[in-house]
């Protein structure tokens, strides 16, 4: 890679001005590294344009504007070292072909999204060894365009990232320092499908049922009978990727601890994206959670009749919301 030799000094770019992919380029913005973002969502765009920068607030307080260089795919004429894509499942193809004329062979991809599904896509215009995946156990909200809250106190929250080849490169451990500097708390694997999965196996839990019932992290872990619940589905994911042969980068013991604790210590007062994806009229990203481990299991012979019963209850629950709100 052309900037091997000067990885202390990596250029970024964010495909998503959202609620991600601006905590991600801000914070690295706000350590001193070069970021600029990549947005479709017109409202958004206009915004920014308008107000010369972005709100940021934490935890719904000390809300500041912060600049920030935000282009469509088609005005972007930049050449990063490092993409950071953070869209929803559903938009991604339709972004990645917008941005196809700016993709270069030096540079390199890194995504957290939600779900399964991304990776394919990404390696359409990025070989293997230029592709990094991992796992973003941190809560933030887009109030609305232009206006996004960093939920948690400065360095909450954990990350996992991994080479798509299970390499650990020079440019990993670049990226790795970067993010650690923006106290993001990254750790390499090398693991790539395990350390994905461990995500989606959280998603599915805390994702999925905050969604349905509309309630708060912390208020599911009040809830009587929410241990026996995160349980099973852990296990009967955790079966799933077994028979799959996807090992797993904690146990199914530790994976309930850690639900439990993002839930009950770190973020109890958020709500996840799904649900804010579904009170905004968005459509959820269940099929590629919940509905990855049921067709996962089906495909090795694993019952995951819990995971495809909440599919359906997500999809049920968008439904019903849609129902109530237009009367």
């Amino acid at each position: 890679m052309t900037n091997e030799g000067n990885m202390n000094e990596l250029k970024y770019a964010v495909i998503g001005a959202g609620a991600m992919g601006y905590r991600y380029g801000i914070l690295l913005q706000n350590a001193g590294f070069n970021v600029d973002f990549i947005d479709a969502w017109e409202p958004n765009i206009q915004a920014v344009k308008e107000q010369g920068g972005v709100w940021v607030s934490r935890d719904h307080e000390g809300r500041h504007l912060v600049p920030v260089n935000l282009y469509t795919p088609e005005e972007y004429a930049g050449d990063p070292d490092v993409w950071i894509i953070f869209m929803k499942q559903m938009q991604l193809e339709d972004m990645l072909k917008r941005c196809s004329q700016l993709f270069k062979d030096h540079q390199v991809a890194f995504s957290a999204m939600n779900g399964w599904g991304h990776f394919e896509k990404i390696n359409q215009y990025f070989s293997e060894d230029r592709i990094y995946g991992g796992t973003a156990i941190i809560a933030t909200v887009l109030n609305g365009p232009g206006d996004v809250d960093f939920i948690g106190k400065p360095g909450t929250g954990s990350m996992h990232m991994c080479a798509m080849n299970e390499k650990v490169t020079d440019i990993e451990k670049a990226i790795a320092h970067d993010f650690a500097a923006a106290n993001m708390n990254p750790e390499i694997t090398t693991d790539f499908k395990g350390t994905c999965m461990a995500k989606i196996v959280f998603n599915s839990v805390v994702n999925t049922l905050c969604t349905m019932y509309q309630i708060t992290m912390g208020q599911f872990m009040e809830f009587d009978g929410a241990h026996d619940m995160t349980k099973q589905l852990v296990s009967e994911a955790y079966a799933a990727c077994d028979a799959a042969g996807i090992p797993m980068i904690n146990t199914v013991d530790e994976e309930v601890e850690s639900i439990e604790y993002a839930s009950r210590v770190g973020n109890p007062l958020h709500y996840p994206s799904m649900y804010q994806d579904m009170i905004h009229g968005r459509k959820t990203e269940v099929d590629y959670i919940n509905g990855y481990i049921a067709r996962l299991g089906e495909q090795y012979g694993v019952d995951c009749r819990t995971h495809a019963f909440l599919t359906n209850g997500v999809h049920l629950a968008e439904l019903a919301f849609q129902i109530h709100h237009q009367q």
